[in-house]
């Protein structure tokens, strides 16, 4: 059965490839139709003569290990966002079956509406620019609605992935030179666009009402709001515990926040898997976690009674609250947007890390900082390159 199936859609793509060729009349949606091809079937091209190669690591697959890496943060998530959806409204218990099933009902339209428009938009360029679509969207579009809230509605969704494509990277000239990320650039004008849909007590929730087919929002704090609030430095790790905020609870993502990125331990997973597969440097990520152990020690001893409450809280805790562990594992370790050389990728996620615990510290009025961290980095990150590359060249010794 699975057999004729494969040979009647090779015969009826054979049938149409004379349309969406060079001369043919939809010679412009060629792109569209060598993605379907790609999408159905495995690349039949193959090296004509020598020399010839056992195997390579091309954008489809790169791209399909970092979608795999993502599913146990995006898998979580589902089960999460309807777990949490279920403890706020009291009405039924909350079971594994029905928590999947309502953050499939909460979750799925925004993933749904990331890619559809997303592809709108890769597809109108590539059929403008006349080459092929990228399969890099394939994990912007998944990134995307895993940094957002469950409360978020659709209508943002879709302008917001419209901006980290079409500004983020098209105007770049597509994947593969864009200078930032294009999942943070659309979450970034997102959050400072509508903030009020993505910042505060009221959108980390969503909850059904009586008549169980609307979405809405109730208030959840997230640990990191809660820290928000202590009133001294020696409250912070108080409060977190007597809401339930252990450390253990933190690290697993058992908690209200965005749809896929307060699980620390699937976060782990899936760099255990890229770094595993040779796609994601291992040494931002432990720049990363370097950068938050080192600064947030360095904050302590600056601690005193009267300073503000960050300054002393454990780093740990910096390490598994919030977004971080998402950024650093799947945000910073974009190859098109970090450093290539291994010493420039030490510092990138160092200064990435260090960033982060500074504005979570030094600005309460915004707690996370993650995303303005990897953001402000994707900057200098040629830079970095480039002065590993000049250090390297002083170091020869001169032609006589």
């Amino acid at each position: 059965m699975i057999r004729r199936i494969e040979t009647f859609l090779l015969a009826m793509i054979d049938r149409q490839r004379k349309h969406f060729s060079e001369n043919g009349k939809l010679a412009r949606l060629h792109p569209l139709f060598e993605a379907t091809e790609s999408f159905l079937f495995i690349p039949a091209i193959r090296s004509q003569k020598q020399p010839f190669i056992r195997d390579s690591l091309d954008l489809k697959r790169f791209m399909s290990i970092v979608i795999l890496a993502l599913m146990p943060p995006f898998l979580f998530g589902i089960y999460n966002v309807g777990l949490q959806s279920l403890a706020a409204s009291g009405g039924e218990p909350a079971g594994f079956i029905p928590a999947v099933t309502l953050g499939l009902w909460i979750v799925m339209p925004i993933v749904m509406v990331s890619y559809a428009v997303g592809l709108f938009w890769e597809i109108l360029f590539a059929s403008i620019r006349r080459h092929p679509i990228s399969e890099g969207f394939l994990v912007t579009g998944l990134l995307f609605p895993l940094t957002l809230p469950p409360t978020i509605p659709l209508w943002q969704v879709a302008v917001g992935i419209s901006f980290g494509v079409v500004i983020g990277k098209e105007i770049f000239g597509g994947t593969g030179r864009n200078i930032f990320n294009p999942a943070l650039t659309a979450r970034a004008f997102i959050f400072f666009a509508y903030p009020a849909q993505m910042s505060g007590d009221a959108v980390w929730v969503a909850v059904r009402d009586t008549s169980g087919t609307v979405i809405d929002a109730v208030t959840g704090a997230t640990p990191l709001a809660i820290t928000a609030l202590a009133p001294t430095f020696d409250t912070i790790e108080s409060m977190l515990h007597a809401s339930g905020y252990t450390l253990s609870v933190m690290f697993t993502g058992l908690y209200p926040g965005s749809v896929g990125s307060t699980s620390a331990l699937c976060c782990l997973l899936g760099a255990v898997m890229l770094v595993a597969m040779g796609v994601a440097s291992y040494r931002i990520m432990l720049g990363g976690i370097m950068g938050v152990l080192l600064t947030g020690l360095l904050m302590n001893l600056l601690a005193g009674p009267d300073s503000m409450p960050w300054l002393a809280v454990n780093p740990i805790y910096h390490l598994v609250a919030g977004g971080f562990a998402f950024g650093i594992t799947y945000m910073a370790t974009d190859p098109v947007t970090a450093p290539g050389l291994d010493g420039s990728r030490w510092i990138y996620g160092f200064l990435i890390g260090a960033l982060t615990v500074m504005i979570r510290v030094l600005n309460p009025a915004f707690p996370e900082g993650v995303m303005l961290s990897i953001l402000f980095m994707n900057i200098f990150a040629s830079l970095l390159d480039y002065i590993g590359i000049r250090m390297r060249f002083a170091k020869r010794v001169p032609n006589v």
